[in-house]
């Protein structure tokens, strides 16, 4: 009996000792833990010290025998914040300056934004990099844009490291480190931050992508911009096309229910997990594409032109407090033609840009509205630290100084549309039917009180940008308006300090650059209102413009050259060649008052501390080219090949992915094979309806008698028939009447017959052509004569093109089987830009028709055997392939 109980008493205490073992090993946390729950169990957690991500994996904790029943179960405590660490929710607008929100004074209302400000604070010298992608690159990471690769937007990088666009593993983005310490991260909207020629959703490499950068969750697209009807858009890296059969879709609404639905899934699935949701949509970027009630609602509310509008603007600032009383209003350049210069078709046409664009930036903001008012709906927003900045640079002067309907022109150096053509798009400004941006001056307005625009990073019109955050019981000084100076990179900082998580040391075992940002967090308190900034100096340079400030006081250089010219301008020596001036901005705060030739010394002395920043970031070598830099080559899969081969369909193959024919000579061949009964549908097409080509086999001519416009004109005729063949029966013009009303019914009768016919017999169907789509200004078309018969056949189009220089144009042949059927020479080709957010597909056309004779996605319903591109050189001028190549060779050196 003794014995027993000592078996007893042993075994018991053996369980004890192991147990209080394993406890003692899990609740002894690694410096700057905190361990809640019970050590070992299941609803363990765990908040990490961060300075190692992902942490290293915890010792096991229980105890393991031969026997389950004699060991003792143990988990990893799941990582979690620190306790009380809120929700963030990080919003950013595109392409709007200071001037534009009615929070910040602007004449467009901004309800969302106005919420955020009047539940916290507004921050009137907040500050971007002057662009779109190195500001995005700035916001995530926490560090100024060229020390990640991002001196400029992705498009123009170059083979330095402050130039690019690549975001290294050693720049760990604000969605990696909050994952790692247990949020759930997501991105909604655009991208912009991985490099063009790693887009491709089959070979990428993802480590760019929003999911290889701390992202879990990705809904948006890649690039710039893309066309709010139809867009290029991904559900983390499979490309999706959410607006087919949704007609009136548009994905600024679109990416507002994803948001929603993927907040209000999280939370039925882990209530208190809290959330990083990133959301940035595009507008007011171009194409300015709202919906048509949007539009309406501003119908007639910039007939006073932009210069009166500008004097509103200012007023309403200094009104609301977001400038100081004694703030200049900077005078109106010269090189923008004042709104009375205008003749009155201009100023209808200069209106309904701006209405389009102001009703694109007033739906941008009700859809951001209902994702915050979400956050409410799920009793979260008391706990959510919510940071809505305006706008990711200065408004846009890319539309040039008339505005286009088409912004790819502007993008090609194209700086005038014929005025007709312009017109012919008035009543459909901002549908699926235009790809618009406005006349530059809407732009200088909307950037009020500043100089300058988007592009130019030396003055606050291309940096200046109204911010507002709120968190509720943090901020108590609602309604507050904060005047220290801040930048992009201050953001990350401010997060991590009210989320109470560290800047990690090592991320994925890479030792991480420092953090250049610092935490915005002291100004949330109302002791600190008029604190001086913690930010004492900050540099900024784009493109060759470039500025530094120091305590109160900013040396910028005078832009050499408008950003609506679009790089056509002659550019000074960048290093040498520019001129500077000097403000005092604790006192001038619009940089009204230059004062470089009262102050030489205190200019001297700004200048070499640029030169001290800019050594320290990566901003050498500076470059103020534009269209070198377009053209220069760079590292995709398929850099420096000449030929290309592809068989059967191959869809969604992004531009740096897919061959350049650009201001040069190729040659496409495509061997098929007709089916008996003949065949239709794209063989090959790059771009669509803004700008591009495709190789096709022809619809029957019913594409005619089944357009909208031929059905509108036989339902037209119809109406019209019968109304005059029942009126004409009680008139004395009776029988006349009656004789056309029966001439029309039978036209329409005849228009029933044709879309039959043409059905029945296939007329026109099969026949080889290759279109040419000049920006949506014209279209060249080279055409075959007859269908093909069924079996083999080989199609041909060789185009010798008209170099050197960009643009030219050339003579195309489109050869059946080697027979010449179609020759022509064109005046023009696309110089630069093709398009920005089209696919080069290979059997199909995924996205818009490039023509107007057929409807995507006009799948070939032959076999494609064999398709293969041939390239020429790049047929540029000697200026342009002499910088080209001086840019290569220092590179490799």
């Amino acid at each position: 009996m003794t014995r027993a109980l000592m078996q007893s008493w042993g075994k018991t205490t053996l369980v004890i000792s192991m147990f209080l073992t394993s406890m003692l090993a899990a609740s002894v946390p690694a410096s700057g833990q905190q361990v809640r729950g019970t050590p070992g169990s299941p609803s363990a957690t765990t908040s990490i010290d961060g300075k190692q991500i992902p942490p290293p994996p915890p010792k096991f904790g229980g105890v393991i025998k031969q026997d389950a029943k004699d060991s003792t179960t143990w988990w990893p405590p799941r990582v979690v914040p620190p306790k009380g660490a809120p929700n963030v929710l990080l919003i950013m607008t595109d392409d709007q300056g200071y001037g534009v929100p009615g929070t910040f004074g602007g004449i467009i209302p901004t309800p969302a934004l106005d919420r955020i400000a009047n539940a916290g604070l507004r921050y009137t010298q907040f500050h971007s990099t002057a662009l779109c992608s190195p500001t995005r690159a700035a916001l995530i990471t926490g560090r100024n844009h060229h020390s990640v690769g991002f001196g400029v937007v992705s498009e123009i990088s170059t083979g330095y490291p402050g130039y690019d666009s690549v975001i290294g593993p050693d720049n760990a983005t604000i969605g990696e480190i909050l994952k790692e310490n247990g949020y759930a991260t997501s991105w909604f909207g655009k991208n912009h931050n991985t490099p063009g020629y790693q887009q491709s959703p089959t070979a990428g490499p993802f480590n760019q992508w929003p999911v290889g950068m701390g992202f879990e969750y990705f809904y948006g697209y890649m690039g710039g911009e893309t066309d709010q009807w139809t867009p290029y858009l991904f559900q983390n890296t499979t490309p999706i096309s959410p607006w087919i059969g949704k007609p009136g879709y548009n994905l600024t609404t679109d990416l507002a229910d994803e948001a929603i639905k993927y907040m209000r899934d999280l939370n039925a699935s882990a209530p208190d997990k809290p959330f990083f949701l990133y959301y940035v949509p595009g507008g007011s970027h171009s194409p300015h594409q709202p919906t048509p009630e949007w539009i309406e609602k501003f119908k007639g509310k910039f007939d006073m032109g932009y210069e009166k509008m500008r004097d509103q603007i200012f007023e309403n600032q200094k009104r609301l407090g977001v400038v100081p009383a004694t703030t200049q209003l900077t005078p109106w350049p010269e090189g923008i033609p004042k709104w009375d210069s205008l003749t009155e078709v201009q100023k209808k046409l200069y209106a309904r840009q701006a209405e389009v664009y102001a009703a694109y930036t007033a739906y941008t903001d009700y859809e951001i509205g209902r994702v915050i008012q979400n956050v409410q709906d799920m009793g979260k927003l008391d706990n959510t630290l919510i940071i809505y900045i305006d706008g990711d640079n200065g408004t846009s002067a890319e539309g040039t100084t008339e505005g286009t309907f088409n912004q790819m022109t502007a993008y090609n150096g194209i700086l005038k549309v014929p005025e007709p053509l312009q017109l012919l798009h008035y009543n459909d400004w901002g549908s699926d039917k235009s790809y618009p941006h406005m006349s530059v001056g809407w732009a200088w307005a909307f950037d009020t009180p500043f100089k300058w625009t988007k592009q130019v990073a030396s003055h606050f019109g291309g940096t200046r940008q109204g911010m507002a955050i709120s968190w509720p019981g943090h901020i108590k000084d609602v309604g507050g308006i904060r005047t220290q100076f801040h930048h992009m990179i201050d953001i990350v900082p401010t997060i991590l300090e009210a989320t109470g998580i560290q800047v990690p040391d090592l991320v994925n075992g890479i030792k991480q650059k420092p953090i250049e940002g610092v935490s915005m967090a002291y100004t949330f308190d109302k002791a600190n209102a008029s604190a001086p900034s913690k930010r004492e100096t900050q540099y900024f340079e784009m493109l060759g413009n470039r500025a530094i400030y120091h305590q109160g006081w900013v040396a910028a250089t005078t832009p050499p050259a408008p950003p609506w010219v679009m790089g056509q301008a002659k550019m000074p020596e960048v290093t040498t060649g520019y001129t500077w001036e000097l403000y005092n901005i604790a006192e001038d705060y619009s940089e009204n008052n230059d004062l470089a030739a009262k102050n030489p010394s205190k200019l001297k002395d700004l200048q070499a501390l640029f030169l001290t920043e800019a050594a320290k970031y990566n901003v050498f070598p500076m470059d103020n080219s534009l269209q070198s830099r377009l053209l220069t080559a760079r590292p995709s899969a398929v850099s420096g090949k000449t030929e290309f081969a592809y068989t059967g369909e191959n869809i969604g193959i992004p531009v740096g992915n897919a061959p350049d024919i650009l201001d040069k000579d190729f040659r496409i061949t495509s061997a098929v094979t007709i089916p008996e009964g003949g065949a239709e549908g794209v063989i090959v097409t790059m771009g669509g309806r803004f700008g591009g080509y495709a190789l096709l086999l022809s619809h029957s001519f019913n594409w005619w008698f089944k357009s909208s416009l031929f059905k509108t004109l036989g339902v037209g005729l119809l109406a019209l028939g019968l109304l005059l063949t029942l009126v004409g029966r009680s008139r004395k013009w009776g029988r006349s009447g009656m004789r056309i009303g029966y001439s029309l019914v039978l036209l329409s009768a005849l228009w029933v017959l044709s879309v039959f016919a043409t059905d029945i017999f296939g007329l026109g169907r099969g026949r080889p052509v290759f279109v040419y789509n000049l920006l949506d200004l014209e279209r060249f078309r080279w055409k075959g004569l007859d269908s093909l018969s069924a079996g083999k056949h080989t199609i041909v189009f060789d185009f010798k093109y008209d170099g050197p220089g960009p643009g030219k144009g050339g003579t195309g042949v489109l050869s059946i089987d080697g027979k010449e059927v179609d020759r022509k020479t064109i005046p023009h080709t696309i110089p630069a830009v093709m398009t920005m957010d089209e696919t080069f597909d290979v059997g199909v056309d995924t996205r818009t028709p490039v023509d107007f004779t057929y409807e995507v996605p006009f799948r070939f319903n032959g076999t494609i055997d064999k398709l293969t591109f041939n390239l020429g050189p790049r047929q540029w001028s000697e200026l342009d392939r002499k910088t080209v190549e001086e840019m290569v060779a220092r590179a490799r050196d």
